[in-house]
């Protein structure tokens, strides 16, 4: 891709075949003896969210000998705690961050039309006009709108793929949005932004493609201590330790960079979400922007899920001290998500409305004042690379959005650092797993919500369920996934318990109360099914 302009956009090619893409506790198994204690490859690549996954598929495609590790799973961490969201950087051009903005811009467009179609698509937005939102503020989100439109255009990304932004009567307004309260409602605001069906599937895509590139991934295996030549890592279902020696290493770790090389300050920036039941508040054709009381460009966001779920997030506190595995929304976040959804829905949500809540933590590189003063919402969302001499490539900030060129500039570093041979980077024109044109997703006979979740391989998650009826229900009343979907994540996408399957597979895991009655329908599904793991 162009440092200095957008890249044109053919009709993508379908992706790599699953059986190259597979994961699996015997792949894990295999590569994880071959690799610890074996031969020194290329890059090795600390951390499997979106940017760490995204390094070793970077690497991989350049011809780069690859192991990719993780204490826990992939999208264990901050990945799967995003609002699902893939940005158009409109917010960034208000903070006239226009490189940004235009980055962002340009990586959404890629994963619409060329890596992930299957993954992200157009979700339309409806800004209720309410008494709270003033006629001056109006004018401003409609600039802001229609500067965005502007970024699409810059970063050549189709009219047919992101709809024009657009002013909505009342009548519009309550028709997309109709749990806004009617009254002294004088219209609303209509925009279009990237959508991605799950980001902890998006990471799983990354990871698959990665690994059919030759990528050796490596899931719970915990660096214990890291320097430019390799890796001290524990086997955390064995306890066994060992070496895994590298010519480079990219620190992709998140929020727990800094524990892993001296001088990286990470400032965690907290952001909680809302899980409601798609019926409190009824039929949602869109998304909603609910302007916070008292702030300028700041909004509360309504997304519904398509699932019987809809997200309300989100917040941005800095958190202190240590950062656990996995963060909590404190109450004090739920109670501001509920005060702000109250200034414009007809009827008020409740806290017992509220099903799950979850929290994921921005990893801001902090470069103000050593006291942690200043809010996180005024960090840069620009990524940082810092390469050290002896070899670590850390990289951090960033969104979910542009994890592709994060990754991209994390293995330029890695390259340039280590004196390896390899050409540029080649993942803005590299479909994943499951990609294809919009023309061929239609034709799929499967659901359309497996095509959404799975894209070209739908069709064979689909075959699972018509062999074996014991796999074609969902697994109880309320809940979509069935036990084709468990079945085809533990033999092709590197499950290895429930935990991966309820929480990043899929995301029942998030809504406490469907936990048990999933936890139950996976112990009877693994228990009936002798081939489960073939």
């Amino acid at each position: 891709m162009s440092r200095t302009g957008s890249p044109s956009r053919p009709a993508p090619p379908t992706g790599p075949s699953p059986a190259h893409a597979s994961l699996s506790a015997a792949r894990r198994a295999r590569e994880l003896a071959a690799t610890v204690g074996g031969p020194a490859v290329d890059v090795l690549v600390v951390g499997l969210g979106a940017t760490g996954a995204g390094a070793a598929l970077d690497a991989a495609a350049r011809g780069l000998t690859v192991a990719a590790v993780d204490a826990h799973d992939l999208a264990f961490g901050t990945s799967r705690w995003s609002s699902k969201l893939i940005h158009g950087g409109l917010r960034y051009l208000a903070a006239a961050q226009f490189d940004v903005a235009h980055e962002s811009a340009v990586e959404r467009g890629l994963l619409m039309e060329r890596t992930a179609p299957h993954l992200v698509h157009a979700e339309p937005f409806v800004l209720p006009l309410t008494p709270l939102v003033s006629r001056a503020q109006a004018a401003l989100v409609w600039t802001g709108f229609r500067a965005g439109d502007a970024l699409r255009l810059a970063a050549r990304t189709a009219r047919a793929t992101l709809p024009a932004p657009r002013r909505l009567s009342a009548a519009e307004a309550r028709h997309l949005a109709p749990a806004v309260r009617a009254e002294g409602l004088r219209g609303g605001l209509l925009s279009w932004d990237g959508k991605v069906t799950d980001d902890a599937r998006l990471v799983t895509a990354l990871a698959r493609t990665a690994a059919a590139h030759g990528a050796r991934v490596l899931t719970r295996v915990r660096v214990l201590r890291l320097t430019g030549t390799g890796a001290v890592v524990r086997d955390e279902l064995t306890g066994e330790e060992g070496e895994i020696r590298a010519r480079t290493v990219v620190n992709a770790s998140g929020v727990w960079a800094g524990g892993l090389v001296d001088g990286v300050r990470i400032r965690p920036s907290r952001g909680t979400h809302l899980v409601l039941r798609s019926e409190r508040l009824g039929s949602l054709p869109a998304g909603l922007h609910v302007p916070v009381p008292g702030e300028t460009n700041r909004f509360v966001l309504v997304l519904p899920q398509g699932d019987g779920r809809v997200y309300v997030g989100l917040t941005d506190e800095p958190v202190e001290g240590e950062v656990p595995d996995v963060p909590t929304a404190p109450e004090a976040d739920i109670g501001f998500l509920l005060d702000v959804l109250g200034c414009v829905l007809d009827t008020p949500v409740h806290r017992s409305d509220v099903v799950g809540a979850f929290a994921g933590l921005r990893p801001l590189l902090d470069t103000g004042p050593a006291d942690g003063t200043g809010r996180t919402a005024d960090i840069s969302r620009r990524h940082a690379v810092l390469a050290r001499e002896d070899g670590v490539v850390t990289v951090v900030g960033g969104k979910l959005t542009t994890y592709r060129r994060m990754a991209e500039d994390a293995v330029d570093a890695a390259v340039a650092t280590g004196r390896l041979g390899a050409g540029p980077s080649r993942t803005a024109a590299l479909p994943l797993v499951g990609a294809a044109p919009a023309r061929q997703l239609r034709a799929l006979a499967a659901p359309r919500r497996l095509v959404r979740r799975y894209g070209t391989e739908a069709p064979a998650v689909q075959a699972l369920a018509d062999a074996d009826p014991r796999l074609a229900e969902p697994l109880f009343p309320g809940v979509p996934v069935t036990g084709a979907e468990l079945l085809w994540a533990v033999r092709h996408e590197g499950a290895l318990d429930e935990a991966d399957l309820l929480d990043r597979r899929t995301r029942i895991g998030l809504v406490p109360q469907d936990r048990g009655p999933a936890l139950e329908a996976v112990h009877r599904l693994l228990g009936e099914a002798a081939d489960w793991r073939e």
